[in-house]
């Protein structure tokens, strides 16, 4: 994928900057809709003809339209729609359906390419649903409308390639080609050679994850200003509580979210991947000197673990995961 940047007056805005999230995207530094383009829901009648890209050129690869500041193709986001239909997924605040929004197939997709590429997509809020655990409480996840999730998933096809390869080895979730299986299978194997194993769980991971430090390792890794400029939104995007109330956040990305995943496991690589790994491999470490230098960050107030679920798991006979 392109990815390449006009000089345009004025930088797009951050997710910080949401008023009207209409047509007037040129007094928030991104640049305006198109005419030719439709609101959000349905279209704008202004004495203009609406005239959406022709679906079979969807499916082709097209020349960028090199007036956009964005250099963002528009099969991209036909491959983007058509992993999105695969997953399913239920309505966000919009209320549209999959099979609803796919009714004006193409419409909806110029509309979503024209902003993404002009800088004035402005993420909507995220559904909050809350989600019961087996042990008591609830774990809750923020549902994207369509549209955005077709976003996100363009931005994650830019973005997975670049950061997947500096991953651990180690690292399973949510990765392309690896599962919880592959992990069990790795601990057992392992439990042949130690007779113990170090349980943690990270309390509330995905709605604590600092904003700052997340950009700051996206940025290490790409230069690409729409990808930067989309994430920085998607994690500012306010969530609309199930009683309609729509709450600012300030930490974290929605669980449930396409990129989430993804931003997430860059944010652990280097929040804690990098320096337990580091930690691990020196030739003093032992189980003790690990669990207590973990209790030592969570200390010093890093979303490490969390402490009432965190233990180690010795057995005596060496022969775990049995």
């Amino acid at each position: 994928m392109l990815c390449h940047a006009e000089s345009v007056k004025g930088e797009a805005a951050s997710g910080s900057n949401r008023e009207g999230e209409s047509t007037d995207a040129e007094r928030r530094g991104g640049a305006a809709r198109s005419s030719e383009e439709g609101p959000v829901m349905g279209l704008e009648r202004r004495g203009c003809v609406v005239r959406p890209w022709p679906l079979a050129n969807w499916k082709r690869e097209e020349p960028v339209d090199e007036a956009k500041p964005f250099k963002i193709p528009k099969r991209e986001v036909w491959e983007a729609f058509k992993h999105v239909k695969a997953n399913q997924g239920a309505a966000g605040v919009d209320g549209q359906s999959i099979a609803e929004f796919e009714a004006n197939l193409s419409g909806n997709l110029y509309k979503l390419w024209n902003r993404l590429s002009s800088g004035s997509y402005f993420p909507p809020p995220v559904r909050r649903v809350d989600i019961p655990k087996a042990n008591g409480g609830t774990r809750p996840l923020g549902v994207p409308t369509v549209a955005d999730r077709i976003a996100q998933e363009v931005a994650r096809r830019y973005l997975e390639p670049i950061v997947e390869p500096v991953f651990h080895p180690d690292s399973y979730g949510y990765r392309p080609g690896k599962s919880a299986i592959d992990a069990v299978r790795t601990a057992r194997e392992r439990c042949w050679r130690r007779d113990w194993v170090l349980d943690l769980d990270i309390e509330g991971f995905f709605d604590s994850i600092d904003w700052e430090l997340l950009l700051k390792a996206a940025r290490h890794h790409t230069d690409c200003p729409w990808v930067l400029l989309y994430v920085e939104r998607w994690l500012k995007a306010p969530v609309q509580m199930e009683v309609g109330s729509v709450v600012p956040r300030t930490a974290g990305t929605p669980q449930g979210g396409v990129i989430s995943p993804l931003l997430a496991n860059l944010f652990l690589h280097y929040g804690f991947d990098v320096r337990y790994m580091k930690l691990a491999q020196t030739a003093s470490a032992s189980v003790e000197i690990i669990f207590e230098t973990v209790r030592g960050w969570r200390e010093a107030g890093h979303p490490v673990d969390n402490e009432s679920k965190s233990k180690r798991i010795q057995h005596p006979t060496g022969d775990c995961l049995a």
